[in-house]
Formats: C-alpha cells, structure tokens, sequence
C-alpha cells in the first residue's frame, strides 16, 4: 500500500500529456490517489439545484480559473487528476458532474447516462459554476472553460450560455449557429481528430463558417489521430498528439486567462 501523499506528490511533478502522468491516469489506483487531492464542493445552481463537483486548488492565489467537463464516462477518477494536472499549473480547477454522481464502466452504460442527461439541468449546473468562479475570492475573476467528447460539446455550450473568457473543445459536437456564436465572449480552441468519424471534418468546418459569420475568434487545430485520441485509457490514444493538443492548451488559458 502506497502513501497518497507520495503519489500526488510525483502527480504534481509532471505534465499532463506526458508518460509518467498518463501511466497514472491509465492505472486505476494511481488516478484513484490522484483524484483523492480533490475536495468536493456543493453550490447552489441559477435555478435553485444543488450540484456538486471536485475543486482543485493550485499554490497561488488569486489564480485564474477552469471548468473541466467530463466525457460520456461521468466523472471519473481520470478527469479528476487531470484537474488535479491544472492546479498544479497554477489554475484554480473545477471538475463538474453533469451525471449526478453516477460513473459508466461500459460503452452502453455510458450511452445511457449520456441519454438521461437533461440539457437545461446541465446548462444550469455549467452556468452555476461559472458564476461561482467568477466570484470567488480564490480566482482573479478570469473563467475558461475544457471538455472531452461529450464535455467538449458542452465546453461550447456552456460558453453560449454564459460569458467566460476562453473555450477549448476536445473532439466535441459543434453544430451551433451563427446567431448562438454570438453570444461568446472568448475566444475558442478546438482539438479535433481527422480520422474521427463522429466529430468530422465536414461539421467542423460547418461551425468554422458559422464562427466567421458570428465574427468570433477561434483557432482549429487537426491531428492524425482518432477520436478519444487525447485518452490514454483508451485504444485510440496517441500520446504525441496528446502532448501537442496539451501544450497549446496552456498557452491558450495563459494568454487568454
């Protein structure tokens, strides 16, 4: 049995994309001692709801701040660390949970949760945190927000529906119209794959057109890579593409936030 004080301390030492770190977020113990750093917080939501999510503190404060949105797995134990990731950054992290606590394990279960996701409760629940964020006396009032597949189409979403300061998507779904691209406030990153067959390259050209008739800022970055290639628990990882899509991350939130 290993000390988590050790584990999160060789966490905290290395970059999110890199080996070290995706062997921990690959092994389920390891992520399980990472995401145990976080403290669970609870906040009251716009529409009165009680949501709660894994809050990420860095060393320095006031410091700028993260919402992470999970993929259609739920909030795991990976998501968690890779808040985790961000605070030891430097940012003041948030990892929400749109499923109510509830984790899948398998490609079905994970398409019904997703399926029982109701779009106004997880608007709500993004709107809440953002507000939160940006009124709490840990952050410097800069809000950004991050999601993977399922979470990157609600990274923009959440975006649209209240102003933060920069957007970055992961494979996630885009097709928003120009006239919702205007409610954005930041700028957005977007990490997509070429040969994902979901997220394709004819829907995100779509959402570029509408982006350049919103007359927003955005910048798209495209990967030899599949989708889900940012995951290094799944078959479909690429750890080089991975790296890049991380770096150019962080110097997206420290420019914008």
């Amino acid at each position: 049995m290993f000390a988590r004080r050790d584990v999160l301390k060789g966490v905290a030492g290395v970059s999110f994309a890199g080996p070290s770190l995706a062997a921990v977020l690959a092994d389920p113990r390891m992520a399980r001692a990472a995401a145990a750093g976080l403290h669970d917080y609870t906040i009251n939501t716009p529409f009165g709801r009680r949501v709660s999510g894994a809050l990420a503190m860095p060393k320095g404060l006031p410091a700028p701040a993260v919402i992470l949105i999970h993929e259609w797995w739920g909030l795991n134990d990976q998501i968690k660390a890779v808040a985790a990731e961000f605070a030891r950054e430097g940012y003041l992290a948030v990892a929400v949970d749109l499923m109510g606590g509830r984790v899948a394990t398998t490609p079905d279960e994970a398409r019904a949760l997703t399926r029982s996701v109701v779009p106004e409760e997880a608007t709500d629940t993004l709107v809440g945190w953002a507000e939160w964020l940006s009124v709490h006396d840990a952050s410097n009032r800069k809000v950004g927000t991050v999601g993977w597949c399922f979470g990157g189409g609600w990274s923009l979403d959440s975006s649209i529906a209240t102003p933060v300061d920069a957007t970055v998507i992961y494979y996630g779904r885009v097709t928003r119209s120009a006239e919702d691209l205007k409610r954005l406030r930041g700028p957005v990153l977007g990490h997509f794959a070429t040969r994902d067959r979901f997220i394709d390259r004819d829907m995100v050209e779509a959402w570029e057109r509408e982006m350049d008739k919103a007359g927003k800022r955005y910048t798209t970055h495209w990967y030899d890579a599949d989708h889900a290639f940012a995951n290094p628990t799944g078959a479909r990882y690429d750890r080089e593409d991975a790296a890049l899509a991380w770096t150019r991350t962080l110097a997206f939130f420290g420019e914008h936030l």
